[in-house]
C-alpha cells in the first residue's frame, strides 16, 4: 500500500498546485487570445448589394453603450448572459427577423402571407430564410457585410417594433410590453440612440446565426435554439457533453477510492498532541485597536444584507406587476433594473466586507502584532468602502433614470451594464484602489508572522490569497467603452468566477484552519496539508471551468470542450464533502468550550452542505454543454446563483462575522436563540425558495426552450403566464421564513450593541 503522508508531504503538495496554477493559467491566457482572434467581427457598414447603407461600426458601438446605460444586463439579457425577465434582446430579434423575412418573402412569391401558404411552399421559404440567414456574406478584406433586401426590409420591421418598445408611445402594444418587461418609465431613447441600440441587437443576433467561415455552425455555436432559422445543438456539444460526464464519473471514483484509504491517516493525526485543547487558545489574546475598528465592517455588512432581502422582495416581484409594487408605481423611482443592480451588487459588497474584514481582524491576532497606523488605516479603508456604494449606486440610478448627458460621462460614473460589474469605471477603479490598501493592510500586520516562521505555509498561502483578491479584480478593468462583448465577457468572468468564487474561498478556507490551528483544534501539519490538497484540487479544475461561462458568447468550440471537462471536475472534490461536515460535527462535540462556537461552526457546515446542492448538484444540472444550450439565462440559472452565492458565500461571510465578533464581545451574553431563530431561517427559507418557486421555474422554461424556441422561454407571453406568475407567487413561504432569518440575525447584532453601553 502506498504511504499517501509521504507522497503528500507538504513541499510536494507546494511543488503540485504552483505547477498546477502556472499550467491553468497559462492555458486560460492562451485561449484568451484565441478569444480575441475570433470573435464575431464588426462589420465596418452593413449594406444591401445595391449600396444602402443599414447599420455601420459607429451604430453597433454606439449602441452597445445605449444599452450598457440603460441597465444593460439588467434589463433582459444577450446571449444569455444578464437578466430574466425582459426578453433575451438577442433571441428576440432573430426570431421577429426570421418571421418577418418569411412574411416579406411569402408576399412577394405568393401574394399571401407566411402562415396562408400550403406546407410546402412553408417549408421552401424556411430553406430559402436559413440559405439567406445562416450564410457568411462578411467581407473580412473590405469590413462590409451585404444583405439581402429582403432581409433589410425585416430588419426595418423589426426595428420599428424595437422603436415602440423603447421609445415612451401610446400604442397599446408599446404600453403592454414595457409593463411586462419591467421598464422604468423614464426609459425613451432618442432616434439616433434608438438606431444605434437597433444595430447592436442586430449584429449579436447575426452572429448568433450566421456560420463561421469554413464551417457549419454559427458563431455561438448555434445559440439559441431556434429551430426556424436551423440554430440546433451541434455535435460538439453532444460529444464534449456526455464526455463531461465520464470524466465526473471517473473524478468521483478517483477522490473516493482516495478518501476511503487516506482519511484515516489524516483524520487520526488532525488534533494536536493530547488531543483538542481544554481551553480556547484565544482567550487571553488581546484584542488590538485595529482588530476593534473592524466591528463596523461587521454591522454594516449585516444591515447590507437585510437590503439585499428588501431589494430581493421588490425585484422578484416586478415579475407578476411589472412596473408597480403591490399597486404602488415604484417603478416612477425604484425601477426593475436598479433594484436588481443593487440587489445582486449588495450580493457582492456585503461578502466581501464581511470576508475582508476578517482578514483584517486576524492578521494582527495570528501575528501578534499591531503595526503602527494600522487603526487608522482599517477606518480609512471602511470611509472607501462606504463611498464606494453610496457612489456607485446613486451613479446606477442617474444612469438607468437617463440623467446622465452623454455615454461617456455613463460609462465613468453611471451604469455599465455588465452583471455584478455594473459600478461605472471611476468606482471599479476606486474599489480596486481599496482593495490594493487591503492588501497593502494584510501584509504589514503579517509581515512579523512571516518572518517567525510559525505555520509558515498557511501563513503563504493567506499571503498569496491575499494577493490575489487584490490583483485579480482589477482583471474588470481589461474592457473599455466599445470593446466586444465578447472580449469583455472572458475577462468580466475572471472577476465573477475567479475573483469571487475561487481565491476568495481558499483566502477564508486557510483563515479558518489558521484560526482552528491558534484554538487548539487542529495540528498545524495536519491542517496546512488538508488546505493545500484542497486548494490544489478546487483551483486545479475551478481555472479552466471558468470558461463554462463562455460557451455560447462566440468563442470558439475549444472554448466550449475545456470548460466542459473542468466544470465538471469541479464538481468532484463536492463529493465527499460528507466527510468534512462529519469532521465538523464530530469537533464540536470534543471540547465543552466550543459550545460557545456552536453558530459560527454550525453556518461553516452550512456552506458543506450548500456547497454540495448549490454548487454541486444545481451547478451540474446547467454545466453541461447540452444541459446549458437550452438552459442559459433562465430561471434554473438563478437556482444555481443563489444556493450558491447566498448558500456557499454567504453563510460563510456570516460564519466568519460571528466567528469575529466571538472575539469582539468576549463578555457579552449571546442570545443563541437568535441565532438559532437565523440559522434555520435562513436555510430552510433559501431551500424553499428554491424548491417551490425558482427551480420549478427554470425547468419549465427549459421544457419550452425545447419544444418551442429558446425565444418563446423569455418572451412576455410566456413569463406572465399563469404557470410562470403562479410560480413566482410560491416563492413568498420561502422568501418569509428567510426573511425571518435575517430580521433574527439583525435582532441578534443589534443586542450586541445595546450591551456595549453596559459595564
Amino acid at each position: 500500500m502506498p504511504d499517501y503522508s509521504v507522497i503528500f508531504t507538504i513541499k510536494r503538495l507546494w511543488q503540485l498546485l504552483l505547477a498546477t496554477l502556472l499550467l491553468m493559467f497559462a492555458v486560460l491566457l492562451m485561449f484568451g487570445a484565441e478569444i480575441y482572434q475570433k470573435a464575431p467581427p464588426l462589420p465596418k457598414q452593413v449594406v444591401t448589394p445595391s449600396g444602402q447603407i443599414i447599420f455601420n461600426q459607429h451604430d453597433i458601438q454606439h449602441g452597445q453603450a445605449v444599452w450598457q446605460s440603460m441597465g444593460g444586463m439588467q434589463q433582459g439579457s444577450i446571449w444569455g448572459h444578464g437578466s430574466y425577465l425582459a426578453p433575451d434582446w438577442s433571441a428576440d430579434w432573430l426570431h421577429r427577423e426570421a418571421e418577418a423575412w418569411l412574411d416579406i418573402a411569402a408576399q412577394n412569391q405568393f401574394g399571401h402571407s407566411f402562415i396562408e401558404l400550403s406546407a410546402e411552399q412553408r417549408e421552401g421559404l424556411k430553406l430559402a430564410l436559413r440559405e439567406d440567414l445562416r450564410r457568411n456574406f462578411y467581407d473580412s478584406h473590405t469590413g462590409f457585410l451585404v444583405i439581402s433586401p429582403i432581409r433589410a426590409e425585416a430588419i426595418k420591421q423589426v426595428s420599428a417594433h424595437y422603436s415602440d418598445v423603447f421609445q415612451r408611445r401610446n400604442t397599446a402594444e408599446s404600453q403592454h410590453l414595457r409593463s411586462a418587461y419591467a421598464f422604468s418609465p423614464a426609459l425613451d431613447l432618442s432616434q439616433p440612440d434608438l438606431h444605434a441600440l437597433n444595430a447592436f441587437f442586430f449584429w449579436t443576433a447575426w452572429a448568433a446565426v450566421t456560420n463561421r467561415d469554413e464551417d457549419t455552425i454559427s458563431y455561438t455555436s448555434n445559440w439559441p435554439h431556434e429551430p426556424l432559422v436551423g440554430n440546433t445543438p451541434s455535435g460538439s456539444l453532444f460529444m464534449w457533453t456526455i464526455l463531461s460526464v465520464l470524466i465526473l464519473l471517473a473524478g468521483i471514483g478517483a477522490l473516493v477510492w482516495f478518501y476511503a484509504r487516506q482519511y484515516d491517516v489524516w483524520r487520526a493525526d488532525m488534533a494536536p498532541q493530547g488531543g483538542v485543547a481544554a481551553s480556547n487558545g484565544l482567550v487571553g489574546l488581546h484584542i488590538t485597536p485595529s482588530m476593534r475598528a473592524t466591528g463596523k465592517y461587521f454591522w454594516t455588512a449585516a444591515l447590507l444584507l437585510g437590503l439585499q432581502i428588501l431589494l430581493g422582495v421588490i425585484t422578484a416581484h416586478y415579475a407578476v406587476e411589472g412596473q408597480n409594487f403591490y399597486g404602488l408605481a415604484l417603478a416612477d423611482w425604484l425601477p426593475y433594473a436598479v433594484s436588481r443592480t443593487w440587489h445582486t451588487q449588495l450580493g457582492i459588497f456585503w461578502i466581501a466586507t464581511t470576508w475582508l474584514a476578517a482578514g483584517l481582524y486576524v492578521a494582527p491576532l495570528i501575528s501578534g502584532h499591531e503595526p503602527r497606523w494600522q487603526r487608522a488605516g482599517v477606518n480609512f479603508l471602511y470611509i472607501c468602502l462606504l463611498l464606494i456604494v453610496a457612489g456607485s449606486f446613486a451613479g446606477e440610478w442617474l444612469a438607468v433614470q437617463q440623467q446622465f448627458s452623454n455615454l461617456t460621462l455613463n460609462f465613468w460614473f453611471g451604469h455599465q451594464g455588465y452583471e455584478y460589474v455594473d459600478l461605472g469605471r471611476f468606482w471599479q477603479i476606486f474599489l480596486f484602489i481599496g482593495l490594493l490598501l487591503w492588501v497593502g493592510l494584510m501584509l504589514r500586520a503579517l509581515w512579523p508572522a512571516l518572518r517567525s516562521g510559525q505555520n509558515k505555509s498557511l501563513l503563504w498561502l493567506l499571503l498569496l490569497g491575499t494577493l490575489a483578491i487584490g490583483l485579480l479584480y482589477g482583471a474588470g478593468l481589461n474592457w473599455g467603452q466599445h470593446t466586444s462583448i465578447s472580449i469583455m465577457e472572458y475577462w468580466r468572468w475572471w472577476v465573477v468566477h475567479l475573483w469571487v468564487e475561487g481565491v476568495f474561498e481558499v483566502f477564508a478556507t486557510t483563515i479558518i484552519a489558521l484560526l482552528f490551528v491558534k484554538m487548539g483544534l487542529l495540528r498545524q501539519s495536519t491542517a496546512t496539508v488538508a488546505v493545500l490538497f484542497s486548494t490544489l484540487i478546487f483551483l486545479g479544475a475551478g481555472v479552466l471551468g471558468m470558461f463554462h461561462h463562455l460557451y455560447f458568447t462566440g468563442t470558439p468550440v475549444a472554448v466550449i470542450a475545456l470548460g466542459g471537462l473542468f466544470s465538471a471536475l469541479e464538481v468532484v472534490p463536492l463529493t465527499v464533502i460528507g466527510f468534512e461536515a462529519y469532521s465538523h460535527v464530530k469537533l464540536e462535540r470534543q471540547a465543552q468550550w466550543l459550545d460557545s462556537y456552536r453558530w459560527p461552526l454550525r453556518f461553516f457546515a452550512a456552506v458543506l452542505f450548500w456547497n454540495l446542492v448549490g454548487a454541486g448538484l444545481l451547478g451540474f444540472l446547467i454545466n453541461p454543454p447540452l444541459a446549458l444550450y437550452y438552459m442559459q439565462g433562465l430561471n434554473t440559472t438563478a437556482t444555481h446563483g443563489h444556493a450558491a452565492l447566498f448558500g456557499v458565500y454567504g453563510m460563510l461571510g456570516i460564519g466568519l462575522l460571528l466567528f469575529c465578533l466571538q472575539g469582539l464581545k468576549p463578555a457579552a451574553n449571546w442570545h443563541s436563540n437568535w441565532l438559532k431563530i437565523a440559522f434555520w431561517g435562513l436555510n430552510s427559507g433559501l431551500a424553499l425558495m428554491l424548491l417551490l418557486s425558482l427551480l420549478p421555474q427554470g425547468l419549465w422554461q427549459t421544457y419550452n426552450s425545447y419544444t418551442e424556441g429558446y425565444w418563446y422561454a423569455r418572451s412576455a407571453e410566456f413569463m406572465h403566464s399563469q404557470i410562470m406568475e403562479f410560480l413566482v407567487w410560491a416563492r413568498v413561504p420561502g422568501d418569509i421564513v428567510f426573511a425571518v432569518g435575517v430580521l433574527a440575525l439583525l435582532i441578534f447584532m443589534l443586542g450586541l450593541l445595546r450591551r456595549d453601553k453596559t459595564p
